[in-house]
């Protein structure tokens, strides 16, 4: 009997030994599922860290497109350029005066000087030099009913042509243009004509809108005698 109770304790020792093994490795390590769960979890949580916010990606795309903007081809500019000057010139003949304000910046000036030499207005007689606030008092008091230059019929006539691109900034943000014009005005029986030059210095946005920044105006007979002062813009 002693026998057989020495076997049966020494062999129940290896299974509690196993046995505390395995409770001790149960507790130390998560099982193989938990294992491969926490690997997943980790590996999105880095995958989110490396991916930028979208709001992110499309601010850099955007500075990026900003960076390379370059002017457009010279058709396209040309073509831009001409129509703008043409609808310039049909909203003072249809007597759209507040569509016309709108064409020029905020900062906008439209310059009539009374001579060609005229290099700036600081300090110097000008025919017109109005912003964009002066413009807006001019259309008023040809707008009020009681306006004499406006109770005989009252009419112009524009041409545009000769448009010639002299300048483009490198980015096509600003262009300098020059072009002739000829008006025709007709008030009671009277008809006048005007002729001269337009200098436009124009803005031209990321969407390709133009604005006036500068618009000089000189006119061959701006010395000549007149009746009555010109009413409106040339």
């Amino acid at each position: 009997m002693s026998t057989s109770k020495h076997k049966s304790t020494s062999a129940a020792r290896p299974a509690a030994a196993r046995s505390q093994a395995g409770g001790a490795a149960s507790k130390g390590a998560p099982p193989p599922a938990r294992r491969t769960a926490a690997r997943k979890k980790s590996a999105a949580r880095g995958s989110k860290r490396a991916a930028a916010p979208p709001a992110a990606a499309a601010r850099a795309r955007g500075r990026t497109a900003a960076a390379v903007r370059t002017a457009p081809d010279a058709g396209t500019l040309f073509h831009d350029v001409s129509q703008f000057l043409y609808r310039q010139s049909d909203c003072l003949d249809a007597k759209r005066w507040q569509d016309y304000i709108d064409l020029f910046d905020d900062a906008g000036l439209y310059w009539m000087p009374p001579g060609l030499e005229y290099t700036t207005w600081e300090g110097m007689p000008a025919i017109f030099i109005e912003d964009k606030d002066l413009m807006t008092v001019r259309m008023k008091r040809i707008q009020h009913p009681n306006a004499w230059s406006q109770q005989a019929e009252w009419a112009t006539n524009h041409v545009v042509s000769n448009v010639v691109i002299e300048d483009v900034a490198a980015d096509g943000a600003e262009v300098r243009v020059r072009s002739r014009f000829h008006m025709l005005e007709l008030r009671r029986d009277d008809v006048r004509h005007f002729a001269g030059t337009y200098r436009h210095h124009l803005l031209r946005g990321s969407d390709g809108t133009l604005r006036i920044k500068l618009q000089r105006v000189d006119m061959v007979n701006a010395q000549a005698p007149y009746e009555y002062v010109l009413q409106a813009w040339v």
